[in-house]
């Protein structure tokens, strides 16, 4: 048995199936334009995907980070970006962080995290 043989037919999303594609016939500037193709192709289904997170936060939301190396943040968002979101933190730091990295932080009573002597005024 050779390398082609055994190999199964892909299905597509549409339920339709399509063979495999061939490479071993290809020639350096075939490969090169389908390598092309392929990366583009990755970098968008990780912008779609990092837009989609980004559209479970909104700006003014509170959130929390963990940093590698370092303790929790919490900040705000204050800004959308191509792939990441700015998040200022309660140091006043300013961080460009990617959204699968946050989690939402809920309100404790009427104080604002990390400030407990700052109230939110109720409004008539």
């Amino acid at each position: 048995m050779n390398a082609r043989e055994g190999r199964r037919p892909l299905p597509e999303r549409d339920g339709n199936v399509r063979s495999k594609l061939d490479i071993d016939g290809l020639r350096d500037p075939e490969l090169i334009d389908l390598n092309n193709r392929i990366v583009e192709r990755l970098r968008f289904l990780h912008q779609a995907r990092a837009h989609s997170r980004m559209l479970d936060f909104s700006v003014g939301d509170k959130v929390s980070f963990h940093p590698e190396g370092s303790e929790p943040l919490l900040g705000v968002l204050t800004r959308y970006n191509k792939k990441r979101v700015t998040v200022i933190t309660e140091q006043g730091q300013r961080w460009n962080v990617s959204p699968n990295l946050l989690r939402k932080v809920k309100d404790v009573g009427n104080s604002i995290v990390g400030h407990p002597n700052v109230v939110e005024l109720r409004k008539k």
